[in-house]
């Protein structure tokens, strides 16, 4: 049970990482010479989804009881 506490929280923490790098860093879509286009999207439903279920994932990992 201590292993998969320590799995869940890392993976939360990475995920929540994740998500909101993708939220906030723009993407480079297009680069031709001296033109460059970078897309911002934001919060899309992806990027929600990855932050939400890497905050459950935190907390299954923080409630998670040792069995004795």
């Amino acid at each position: 049970m201590k292993i998969l506490k320590i799995v869940l929280m890392i993976v939360g923490v990475v995920l929540i990482v994740f998500g909101l790098y993708n939220a906030f860093v723009p993407q480079q879509v297009l680069d031709i010479g001296p033109l460059e286009v970078n897309a911002k999207e934001g919060l899309s439903n992806q990027t929600l989804g990855m932050i939400g279920i890497g905050v459950l994932a935190l907390i299954a990992g923080a409630l998670l009881k040792n069995r004795r």
